[in-house]
């Protein structure tokens, strides 16, 4: 398979990035989007440039890290995959392939592919966990009696992995969908009812303070999402957030 690539090339936050197009060939159609790269940059190494920097960790769509923008769409052309998940059959023989970063006021560009998404861990650590008391008579969490369907929900809205794909497919770059799946995950548990005023007063705040724009409701962050987050999370937390207003 041969391919033109056209990817972001960026030195570091301060520079000024461009375009720059890399043909490519001997592509088999079962390597993974990311394998791609690796021989692409593999070649770059070999001929002495710089290779192309994007995040990776996991590469089984748990960790959420090789976040990237491929032909305008987060996490590419497939749907409920990340970009280690993504394969080049999903390509043509021939097909030109435009790479970027994540686009967001709140994800500066680090260098290349790579965005600063630490803005998602802060509105974590401003409300998204429960806290425990260790000392004294505690109760065993696992013996508090919960219904499967609340179960179910919780977890589902708890494995959103903060790729940040929501945002990337947001017109406002809204981090809506992000926060809301954190605040659900505990908002529906008996465990997270003690700190839930806080929390989701917490959790907005710092999730405008980063800069993220305004939700309209639009859908796209749920059709990109790569777990499938419903917004149904978002109405969930605006109800949670408008409750704790009342409360004070």
């Amino acid at each position: 398979m041969k391919l033109n690539l056209k990817i972001w090339r960026q030195k570091d936050a301060k520079s000024k990035g461009q375009m720059v197009e890399y043909p490519l060939k001997g592509i088999e159609e079962d390597m993974s989007f990311l394998e791609m790269l690796d021989v692409l940059n593999e070649q770059l190494i070999n001929k002495g440039e710089e290779p192309i920097e994007f995040d990776h960790d996991c590469r089984e769509g748990i960790c959420g890290t090789c976040s990237m923008q491929i032909n305008g769409q987060p996490h590419g052309p497939d749907r409920l995959i990340t970009v280690c998940q993504l394969h080049m059959r999903s390509f043509n023989d021939g097909d030109t392939i435009v790479i970027e970063p994540f686009r967001a006021k709140a994800f500066p560009v680090i260098k290349d592919l790579i965005v600063d998404r630490s803005a998602f861990d802060r509105i974590q650590q401003a409300g998204g966990f429960v806290s425990v008391n260790t000392s004294g008579n505690t109760l065993d969490a696992n013996a508090i009696p919960i219904g499967k369907d609340i179960a179910d929900t919780a977890f589902n809205s708890a494995t959103c992995i903060g790729c940040g794909a929501c945002v990337a497919a947001c017109k406002n770059a809204s981090a809506m969908l992000f926060t809301s799946a954190k605040v659900s995950q505990f908002a529906l548990l008996p465990q997270g009812q003690v700190e839930a005023t806080e929390r989701v007063q917490n959790m907005v705040r710092q999730m405008d303070l980063e800069g993220f724009g305004n939700c309209t409701n639009t859908g796209a962050c749920e059709v990109e999402c790569p777990k499938g987050i419903s917004l149904e999370n978002i109405a969930r937390m605006n109800r949670e957030y408008y409750g704790a207003s009342l409360k004070g």
